[in-house]
């Protein structure tokens, strides 16, 4: 029999940025398979509208989280459609360019400090006057092992990852005392499409083969293998739980612990 501290309370109310593929899509379906109301956006509109296909039940919009006027829509669209909100979770995120600083294109730099970081803001800003009305609210934002380690010729990336662990840190001592949880998840290697172009363009950079640059980047994680997008969304649905009822202000690592990138 299932042991009910480790199952959601029924109904809960789900908002996933970039929830139409990938860690997003995955996480949003982990939720609803336990019987939570969902809503995500995306800017991919074959995804959304492979979603659409595919979830009906789910609440579905087109939004650029860098976009704040189209944030305040989305919560404003969300927000109809829920009823409120018991849990936010901040995936929206960009690779951002592979390349030496001194090469890099300031609108690149500033478009991955976009999606990546002020996104994050502009929907845990909107999010908080719903999660205080909530009696399980959390908030999970998505970082990366970047977040804890650095990434040579990934700068925004890593840096912006990095800023996701301070947002979340003062966040949890700021909301803690509403009863929010705030916490990071910090994937590693991820099985994807998204990260077989991570590799090309590292390879491109570097000037060395697909795999060569992916057999280093597996020589770098204890456990040998990429984790997947179900391990991240698993973790996901864990803190939501009354198991991780006191885990707050904490980046969560699920990467088979990489060592060094």
């Amino acid at each position: 029999m299932p042991d009910p501290v480790f199952e959601l309370s029924p109904g809960l109310r789900v908002l996933v940025t970039a929830g139409a593929a990938g860690i997003g899509r995955s996480i949003a379906e982990a939720f609803a398979r336990r019987d939570a109301k969902i809503h995500i956006c995306d800017i991919d509109e074959d995804a959304l509208a492979d979603c659409r296909a595919t979830h009906p039940d789910w609440g579905i919009s087109a939004c650029d989280v860098a976009d704040e006027t189209q944030v305040a829509m989305l919560f404003e669209t969300a927000k109809a459609q829920l009823g409120g909100l018991d849990i936010l979770v901040n995936n929206a995120g960009i690779a951002g360019p592979t390349i030496g600083i001194d090469e890099m294109a300031p609108d690149d730099w500033r478009r991955t400090v976009d999606i990546n970081l002020n996104g994050q803001f502009y929907c845990a800003r909107l999010a908080v006057p719903l999660l205080r009305q909530s009696d399980n609210p959390a908030i999970i934002c998505i970082s990366s092992v970047a977040g804890r380690l650095g990434f040579a010729y990934r700068t925004p990336y890593a840096a912006t990852k990095w800023a996701i662990i301070g947002l979340v840190k003062s966040l949890a001592m700021e909301l803690g005392p509403d009863g929010i949880r705030v916490n990071a998840i910090l994937p590693g290697v991820v099985e994807g499409p998204r990260i077989e172009r991570v590799f090309a363009a590292r390879a491109e950079t570097l000037g060395k083969s697909h795999e060569e640059v992916k057999t280093q980047a597996l020589e770098k994680v204890s456990l040998r293998r990429m984790v997947t997008a179900e391990d991240i969304a698993n973790q996901a649905v864990f803190l939501c739980t009354p198991a991780g009822a006191n885990i707050s202000g904490q980046p969560i690592s699920v990467c088979g612990n990489v060592e060094v990138i």
